[in-house]
């Protein structure tokens, strides 16, 4: 997995490093100081799987910042990570594209889980900001199984809570259906143009959302659901959990 930190606070991103390696202790670092820079080094070949944008950099405004980064970047998941907690800030964030608003007063953990829930597919926000009119507003056009209160206060918890079908983004949907085939977490990164480390979260997540412990079992579990899982036999033995 490839993570793109764009923050103009070298200390900052020198913890940052430090928290991410939970996420994926494999994961490749780019840094950025400057917008300018962050739209440059997103641009390098083979890409980035995420975005941690600081919205206090030189460069351009904020707003001008997000937009020129959010359009290179496409469907890449981008991160507000951020001092400036204004509830109309992270309602504007959002609306230009941005997959999630972290305060950097959070700690690790919930860091970690809120970036867990964005690559899965979902979108976070700071749970003390979610009854704002504003950016409740906005709940109703997250991803199916993200558009709670406390799907948003505990990431981690989403899928568990959720129903089991429901819980699962579009892009969890495509991965069960390969697991289905048989595919390996490489032939589904290659298939669906992802790093295996952002397979691997996937394959977590529907993992947990259908309470099993191993891909035999999800794809089980999705016929029994009457879950379209593309068809084709699943992997011998079960494989265990990435």
């Amino acid at each position: 997995m490839r993570i793109l930190i764009a923050d103009d606070h070298g200390l900052f991103r020198d913890g940052l490093r430090l928290v991410l390696t939970e996420l994926d202790p494999a994961l490749e670092i780019l840094e950025a100081s400057t917008f300018d820079e962050a739209i440059t080094r997103a641009s390098e070949p083979p890409g980035v799987d995420l975005v941690l944008l600081d919205l206090v950099m030189p460069g351009m405004t904020w707003n001008e910042g997000l937009t020129a980064l959010k359009q290179r970047v496409g469907e890449t998941p981008l991160v507000v990570l951020t001092a400036a907690e204004d509830r109309r800030l992270v309602a504007d964030a959002v609306r230009l594209g941005a997959s999630g608003f972290i305060p950097k007063t959070s700690s690790s953990k919930v860091m970690i889980g809120a970036l867990r829930l964005v690559l899965s597919g979902g979108v976070y926000l700071p749970p003390a900001l979610l009854e704002d009119g504003e950016v409740a507003s906005l709940k109703a056009a997250l991803p199916l199984g993200m558009n709670s209160a406390e799907a948003m206060a505990d990431p981690a918890a989403t899928a568990m809570n959720s129903p089991a079908a429901a819980s699962l983004t579009p892009r969890q949907r495509e991965v069960l259906g390969l697991l289905g085939q048989g595919k390996s977490n490489k032939e589904i990164a290659r298939v669906l143009d992802l790093s295996e480390g952002t397979v691997k979260l996937h394959v977590t997540a529907i993992l947990k959302a259908l309470k099993v412990h191993n891909r035999t079992g999800a794809v089980v579990a999705a016929a029994r659901l009457g879950f379209p899982t593309g068809g084709g036999p699943a992997r011998a033995g079960g494989e265990p959990l990435p």
